[in-house]
């Protein structure tokens, strides 16, 4: 294995009108971390783009909003715009998938694990987990 590769990277997006969760894996691709929350704003696609460079992102998995009975939502039309444009502005395969009760998941998982109420109360803490959940799930069915 060359070093190129060994720095090659799965990125994951819980996509939100306001704010945008971004997680990202290991060099090794082994797991999955939250990475930072973006504003969804007109900085957004330079912000992307750097972070896929200089992570040498190669793949980025993008949560699918849908119903608990697999509807689309009307934010998922949106979601779908979003990841034609993703594949346009980064050149990286975009796979999608469906995030249903990921923000749940993360919200729990800091309130249990974060002591800080300040913290707890923090968004953009539960986007970018709520991301890192999408890629590690992504990562076990995967592997």
């Amino acid at each position: 294995m060359s070093d190129n590769n060994l720095n090659h990277r799965i990125m994951a997006i819980d996509y939100g009108k306001i704010r945008i969760g971004i997680a990202l894996t290991d060099p090794l691709i082994t797991f999955a971390y939250p990475f930072k929350t973006l504003l969804n704003d007109k900085n957004f696609w330079n912000e992307l783009t750097s972070i896929v460079e200089e992570k040498n992102v190669i793949k980025i998995i993008l949560g699918l909003p849908l119903k608990e009975n697999g509807e689309e939502y009307e934010l998922t039309a949106t979601v779908l715009k979003f990841k034609e444009e993703v594949e346009k502005r980064t050149k990286a395969e975009v796979l999608l998938r469906d995030e249903r009760y990921t923000s749940s998941i993360a919200s729990e998982m800091i309130n249990s694990s974060v002591t800080k109420r300040s913290k707890r109360r923090d968004k953009s803490l539960i986007d970018q987990s709520a991301a890192a959940i999408i890629l590690q799930d992504y990562l076990s069915e995967s592997k």
